[in-house]
C-alpha cells in the first residue's frame, strides 16, 4: 500500500518552486559560462595560428586538429587506437577497484596486518610508477599485460590506503552497538562498514579512473604499438603535433566521460538512499 504521506505526493510550495527555478538557472549559467570560455579559447587559438602569432607547426590549431581527426575517421585508425586504450583502462580500473576493496577489507579485518603492511603501502604509493615500467617490460614483455599492470600500479596503493582510512573512520559507536548485541567483526563489516562507505568508495573510484588512464598511457609510451599513448609518443618523435594534440584531446574526452559516468552513479545513490 502506498504511503499517503510520501514525499512525492507532497504539494510544492511557491517558495520551493522559486528555489528550484533559481537552482536550474544557476546551473544553466554555469554551463553557459563553461561553454563560452571553451569557445573563446578555441577562437583565440585559431586566430593566433592564422595571424602567425604562434607557429602552427609546433602549436597546431583547432582547424588542423579537426582535419587530422577527419583523417583518423576516414582511415578508421581512431577506432583501433581509442578502443585498445579504452579496453586497457577499463580492465585496469576494474582490477584496481576489486584489489583495493579486498585489500582494504583485509587490513580493517585484521588489525595487526594493517600495522605490518602500512609503511610498505606508503612507500609503494610514493614510488614514481614510471620507474617500474622498465622492470615490467623485462618481466612481462611488451604487450597488453604490461600496460594493464602499469595502469594498476599507479592507482592501487593509494586506493588501498584511502579505502582503509575511510573504513577506520566509520562511526565507531555503530560498531560498538553491533558488538554489544553479540555481533562479530564480520557482522560489523557487513552491516556497518561497507554500507556506510559506499559514498566514499564511489568518490575513490572517480580518482582511480583518472589514475588508471594515466598508468595505461605510461605503459603505452614504452610497450605499445597501438593506442593513444603510442600515437602521442610517435607523433612527438616525428614532429606531427596534430597527431599528438588530437590524441591528448581524445584522452581528455575519455577521462571526462568516465568521470561523468561514475558521478552519475554517485548522484543516483545519494538520491535513492
Amino acid at each position: 500500500m502506498a504511503n499517503p504521506f510520501s514525499e512525492a505526493d507532497q504539494p510544492v510550495s511557491a517558495r520551493q518552486e522559486e528555489f528550484l527555478r533559481a537552482h536550474h538557472r544557476h546551473h544553466h549559467r554555469i554551463t553557459f559560462g563553461r561553454l563560452s570560455l571553451f569557445i573563446l579559447f578555441l577562437g583565440l587559438w585559431e586566430l593566433a595560428a592564422r595571424l602567425a602569432w604562434i607557429d602552427s607547426f609546433f602549436f597546431s590549431s583547432p582547424s588542423g586538429i579537426l582535419h587530422y581527426l577527419g583523417q583518423m575517421f576516414a582511415d578508421h585508425s581512431i577506432y583501433g587506437h581509442t578502443g585498445i586504450t579504452l579496453l586497457e583502462t577499463i580492465l585496469s580500473f576494474v582490477l584496481v577497484t576489486l584489489l583495493s576493496l579486498a585489500a582494504a577489507t583485509l587490513l580493517w579485518y585484521f588489525g595487526s596486518l594493517s600495522e605490518i603492511l602500512e609503511p610498505y603501502l606508503v612507500v609503494l604509493n610514493s614510488l614514481p610508477k614510471s620507474a617500474l615500467a622498465p622492470l615490467l617490460i623485462v618481466w612481462l614483455g611488451t604487450g597488453t599485460d604490461t600496460i594493464i599492470v602499469a595502469g594498476i600500479s599507479v592507482a592501487v596503493f593509494g586506493s588501498i590506503i584511502s579505502l582503509y582510512t575511510g573504513f577506520c573512520q566509520t562511526d565507531p559507536e555503530m560498531c560498538k552497538l553491533i558488538y554489544t548485541l553479540g555481533g562479530s567483526r564480520r557482522d560489523a563489516l557487513h552491516k556497518v562498514i561497507l554500507p556506510s562507505s559506499i559514498p566514499m568508495i564511489l568518490s575513490n573510484m572517480k580518482v582511480n579512473i583518472g589514475l588508471s588512464l594515466v598508468g595505461v598511457i605510461i605503459g603505452e609510451f614504452l610497450a605499445a604499438r597501438r593506442g593513444l599513448g603510442y600515437l602521442i609518443i610517435y607523433g612527438s618523435q616525428v614532429f606531427q603535433l596534430n597527431m599528438v594534440i588530437t590524441s591528448i584531446i581524445i584522452l581528455c574526452l575519455i577521462a571526462m566521460a568516465f568521470y561523468k559516468l561514475i558521478q552519475s552513479a554517485e548522484h543516483y545513490y545519494k538520491k535513492k538512499y
